[in-house]
């Protein structure tokens, strides 16, 4: 396996990330999963421009531009021959004297893997997680964080309750996104998403959908799920239909029109 490692390609088996590195003593950093399709990723400028965004809320120093940063993924896509996957881009700020303070003069850590893509498709049967919350006044939660202790937590839960997925509510109860992916639902022709002041993850292919697809941001609530005609989650790697929370069917229990209207747009 070829990885990019601090500007250089290299064998997996060869990687070394120093063991006082403030990404794995702390979750200090920031990631990016991108989709890789036709050997080409996808909202490329997106991804980047919400790295950046995340580093400069961090005062993290992002060590390569946008044209570094385009030519390593090139370069690591073409090494390892993938036509159809997956690149995840990882970032810390690098290693740091112990507490919690970040050094002055921060070098941080970039991280590119690849590997191929699992398609995801499948109806999801999901669960709400009573285990944890998501936190919508931090700005952690705007942020692609290497903490993802709440969303680890939920999907084990979701696990030992047979389900596929779990969703997450704030603080106030309301909806905010499940473990992986942003809501969408369906409700009276109308496109609903929960608003990111209520927690949800600005993500890339929600963006694209409230744009492209007259979505509207809008607080949700769990009785909102049982409204619903139709439920999609959505994230850089996929759309798929929630078909079923705590065990009851959400709409006729099947993926409906709306998730084939927008599997048909390629641009998403």
């Amino acid at each position: 396996m070829t990885i990019w490692l601090n500007g250089r390609l290299m064998p997996a088996a060869d990687a070394r990330i120093d063991p006082a590195d403030r990404g794995f003593t702390l979750g200090d950093g920031l990631f990016e999963t991108i989709r890789i399709k036709d050997g080409a990723p996808r909202h490329l400028p997106r991804h980047l421009d919400r790295l950046g965004a995340g580093a400069a809320l961090l005062r993290l120093p992002l060590p390569y531009d946008a044209a570094d940063l385009i030519g390593a993924m090139t370069a690591l896509i073409e090494a390892v021959g993938l036509t159809d996957g997956v690149v995840r881009l990882t970032l810390s700020r690098g290693t740091g004297a112990r507490g919690v303070l970040p050094p002055a003069d921060a070098r941080p850590t970039l991280l590119m893997t690849a590997a191929p893509a699992a398609h995801m498709t499948s109806p999801v049967a999901a669960i709400i997680a009573g285990c944890t919350r998501r936190n919508e006044h931090s700005p952690l939660s705007r942020l692609k964080s290497l903490n993802y202790l709440d969303s680890i937590l939920a999907r084990q839960e979701a696990a030992e309750r047979g389900a596929d997925e779990a969703l997450l509510l704030n603080g106030a109860g309301r909806l905010a996104e499940s473990s992986v992916a942003n809501l969408f639902l369906s409700i009276g022709g109308r496109l609903l998403t929960p608003t990111v002041a209520d927690g949800a993850l600005p993500g890339i292919r929600r963006a694209l959908i409230l744009e492209r697809h007259g979505a509207e941001e809008t607080p949700l609530t769990p009785d909102d799920l049982a409204r619903a005609d139709e439920v999609i989650l959505t994230n850089s790697l996929g759309l798929r239909p929630l078909v079923a929370v705590d065990g009851r069917p959400v709409g006729s229990g099947t993926a409906g029109p709306v998730l084939t209207r927008l599997l048909a747009d390629a641009d998403l």
